[in-house]
């Protein structure tokens, strides 16, 4: 398929605020692709190629930039295949390798076309093809029932491969898809309560565990062979080899498990989260050890357990890791939710995670059945932009602008981000030089005083609440915002959403 059939297909979804629409624009493109360049298009259109980030920046894309082709000649394929030697050219000579090589493909680009390969390059790609809305598309295109198709992408964590099973599969090979060790699946996420009390009043009797100040692991292994996953699915395993031998030393054969892994202090007491992730960094230091905790397991020498009640998981959880579960209390008791609590911000954590003992385990979604609960308001949203500093920040990148997710484009395109405030606040030394460095790389277009980004920066922040306003189109502005960290865990699409910003007004 040539690509401007594509790129044509995603302005026609970025027009539209109806669902339907999208929909139905999406199948019938999905239902012209041939199956080879069905699972690049997906990730085409959801902004994430299947070979990930490749190693190229607005800089180099701009150097890449020539006069736009008069007619479109470019196909799917070309673009993805163009994906893979960015992503596998390394070593000396590297960046100039990828200039020529963007720049070839660039020069045969008409310059709608040429608009979209960067934003892809960059993350960028606001079409309005959340991946709901895709899922929905694919459904439709295949004729499966949306239910089944969103079931195998959650399972399978890899939508493209998913289209590319219901479109030419029998809907037998896509309702067969299920957990496989080794295969990642899409993480369970929490919704939020502003206490324990309040989420327990949700849930009804409840696993109240400590809500660690870590980073989310899931850990697959089969015999010897152990593979450890980031929320965002990237394989980590060589990076925590400590981790790959406390599962190893469980007395299973086959199992996958969800939890957090933290750095400690020598007494104990959980380091800044910074020193977390930077072991997941490609020149991480093996100083920093790390300590895996364990809170849910999906699956047990050949037993699936993802629909089994949350007391059931936990049970085989004790049985398997009892020195790694994350501490915490089965109860329908207030009180005693509320203690686990203050215990776990006296012990450095950040709060309490209150589960329905009865819940399964549903991947990829964010439900009732969790329930986070955090003292401190914070939020994550996404960096819009950065403006320069002035005085000792002179030469840095500092008033960071905030996004929070529009998930069903109520003020402006699906998938975009709605603009809450700004801050300079919280950010330390280490973290202006380092977002100095990362903003321009990911640099979209400047004026004078501002560098405009790609959507891809996920910061946590912490507020003291929100107020009405109308300097910003969601109507709701932060109050003393300032930087808690960055979260290099997470997905731009996991970010809070305006909806749940405005919901604090009536709190």
């Amino acid at each position: 398929m040539l690509l401007d059939e594509l790129v044509r297909t995603a302005e026609t979804v970025a027009s539209t605020r109806s669902r339907l629409a999208k929909v139905e624009a999406l199948a019938q493109l999905l239902r012209r692709l041939e199956p080879g360049d069905i699972p690049p298009a997906v990730g085409f259109l959801i902004g994430r190629p299947r070979q990930g980030r490749v190693g190229v920046g607005w800089r180099g894309i701009s150097g890449a930039m020539g006069d736009p082709a008069d007619e479109p000649t470019l196909t799917v394929a070309e673009f993805d295949r163009l994906l893979d030697r960015l992503a596998g050219t390394s070593g000396s000579g590297s960046e100039a390798e990828r200039g020529r090589a963007l720049g070839e493909l660039m020069s045969r680009a008409t310059e709608r076309e040429q608009d979209f390969l960067a934003r892809v390059l960059l993350g960028d790609v606001r079409t309005g093809a959340l991946e709901g809305v895709l899922t929905d598309a694919i459904a439709a295109a295949s004729d499966r029932p949306g239910e089944v198709v969103r079931r195998a992408a959650m399972l399978s964590g890899d939508l493209g491969e998913t289209a590319l099973l219901a479109l030419t599969g029998s809907e037998e090979d896509l309702a067969g898809v299920g957990l496989v060790v080794g295969r990642p699946v899409m993480p369970m996420l929490a919704a939020t309560a502003a206490s324990p009390t309040a989420a327990l009043a949700g849930t009804g009797k409840a696993s109240v565990e400590y809500k660690l100040d870590g980073a989310r692991i899931q850990v697959h292994r089969s015999g010897d062979d152990v593979r450890i996953f980031t929320r965002t699915l990237a394989d980590v395993t060589h990076r925590l080899p400590e981790v790959v031998e406390v599962v190893r030393g469980m007395p299973v054969r086959d199992v996958i498990l969800d939890g957090e892994t933290l750095s400690l202090d020598e007494e104990g007491v959980p380091r800044p989260f910074q020193e977390t992730m930077s072991r997941f960094g490609a020149d991480a230091a093996r100083e920093t050890k790390l300590h895996p905790w364990f809170f849910d397991v999906l699956h047990v020498d050949g037993r699936d357990l993802l629909e089994e009640p949350l007391s059931a998981r936990i049970a085989e959880l004790e049985r398997i890791a009892p020195a790694y579960r994350i501490p915490g209390e089965i109860t329908d008791d207030p009180e005693a939710a509320e203690r686990v609590s203050r215990d776990a911000l006296a012990a450095g954590q950040e709060g309490v995670v209150v589960k329905a003992i009865g819940s399964a385990y549903a991947a990829g979604r964010r439900g009732s059945s969790w329930v986070k609960v955090k003292p401190v308001h914070t939020y994550d949203l996404v960096v819009l932009a950065c403006e320069w500093g002035s005085g000792r920040r002179q030469g840095w990148l500092s008033n960071l602008h905030l996004g929070a997710l529009d998930a069903e484009g109520e003020f402006g395109e699906p998938g975009g981000y709605v603009m809450v405030g700004k801050t300079f606040k919280g950010l330390t030394d280490a973290l202006l030089t380092w977002q100095t460095e990362r903003f321009q790389e990911i640099e979209v277009r400047r004026t004078a005083n501002t560098v405009f980004v790609a959507p891809t920066t996920v910061v946590e922040i912490a507020i003291d609440g929100v107020q009405r306003s109308s300097r910003y189109p969601g109507g709701v502005a932060l109050r003393f915002a300032r930087v808690k960290r960055y979260r290099e865990d997470k997905p731009p699409e996991e970010a809070d959403t305006i909806q749940t910003l405005r919901g604090l007004l009536r709190g």
